[in-house]
């Protein structure tokens, strides 16, 4: 073969690859228009009957000499770009995004205004045991200036065997408490079917770590008109921690407050790993308020004072932690709760030197 005939064929493989990219590209042009039709229908992008009946078709009408396994890997690959940009258009337009909406949420409870450049406080005990409890809690809390009471009434525990609360008589007393009391309420519910009753109750819904991904408690909780304070999952990406809030969000609620408590790696030296990176990016992506739970975090009240010091210098919102009368006899998480005096030192502490509005 002459060196005629070889620039000749390799002229007709650089225009074959310039119409392959033609074609390549209109193909990715039509994709991205099928991702917006499924985002306005709420179709998850990812068709696996689809991507197998394309294959199957491709593979019936191929005729050499690529075998079929080369051609299946290929297109693959194609289809595989197709869906990254479907995600890439699909992350401009999240509801959450800071993209989409480039001023702050502030969330009103209770007076007050949570992701208005003040730090916020949530205060109470890990679980709901009784009146008595709740009340001595809330009224350490009322004294302070503060507005904001927590407290599990819905417990899913690790163990089937530790306490899980007492349901919705738990809510009952928090209402109680915090009607006497003048505070809002902010209270983990685990099952959708609860919402409807618990919203009677509670001022704020809270989505513990282990119900991040439980979509269906997510659409039940954006479809009332409550706020809802979202934690990160034990394992939870940023990125899905973010999807979770849009599963909310895109129900018609926006009053969300992000939670950062510590995520599961290697280290036992604290109950979980306090990722105190995810506030600012989370600040920065999204426009939502950001808190720091520091008593799930680290599972140790010796270190709540600092790490809610870290929280709130690098841009956290606010802080929750567990306070209790007597957490020596807590039905619950009793080496990671303050008592009184400890939530008085604690308070002190972090107000030092801060001019903070309560």
């Amino acid at each position: 073969m002459s060196n005629q005939e070889l620039d000749q064929l390799r002229n007709q493989v650089d225009e074959l690859n310039l119409k392959l990219l033609d074609i390549i590209n209109e193909r990715a042009k039509l994709v991205q228009e099928i991702g917006r039709v499924k985002e306005t229908q709420g179709v998850y992008r990812y068709d696996p009957v689809r991507e197998r009946g394309m294959l199957n078709l491709i593979k019936e009408n191929n005729d050499g000499p690529l075998k079929d396994s080369t051609v299946e890997h290929i297109f693959k690959e194609i289809f595989k770009a197709g869906l990254e940009l479907q995600k890439d258009d699909h992350s401009k337009a999240l509801l959450v995004s800071r993209k989409k909406k480039p001023e702050d949420t502030i969330v009103n409870i209770n007076g007050e205004a949570i992701g208005d450049g003040n730090p916020h406080f949530v205060f109470g005990p890990c679980a709901v045991e009784s009146y008595e409890q709740v009340a001595e809690v809330a009224k350490a809390v009322k004294a302070k200036g503060l507005k904001l009471l927590r407290g599990g009434a819905f417990k899913p525990r690790t163990s089937p065997y530790d306490f899980q609360g007492l349901g919705m008589e738990g809510l009952k007393i928090l209402k109680k408490v915090a009607d006497e009391y003048g505070l809002a309420v902010i209270s983990e519910i685990v099952n959708p079917a609860d919402i409807e009753q618990a919203v009677e109750y509670i001022d704020v819904i809270q989505i513990g770590a282990r119900n991040m991904q439980n979509f269906e408690l997510l659409k039940a909780a954006g479809a009332v008109k409550k706020p809802v304070l979202l934690k990160r999952g034990l394992s939870a990406t940023i990125e899905e921690f973010i999807n979770a809030a849009e599963y909310i969000i895109s129900q018609g609620n926006g009053d969300i407050i992000l939670c950062e408590r510590g995520i599961r790696t290697y280290e036992k030296a604290t109950r979980n790993t306090l990722d105190i990176s995810a506030v600012p990016i989370l600040k920065q992506e999204t426009h939502l308020p950001v808190f720091v739970d520091v008593t799930h975090s680290t599972g140790r009240r010796d270190l709540l004072l600092p790490t809610a010091k870290a929280a709130l210098a690098i841009g956290a919102d606010g802080v929750m932690a567990e306070v209790h009368p007597d957490p020596a006899v807590a039905l619950s998480d009793s080496a990671q709760q303050m008592d009184l005096d400890q939530f008085d030192t604690f308070y002190n502490e972090v107000f030092k030197g801060r001019t903070i509005t309560v």
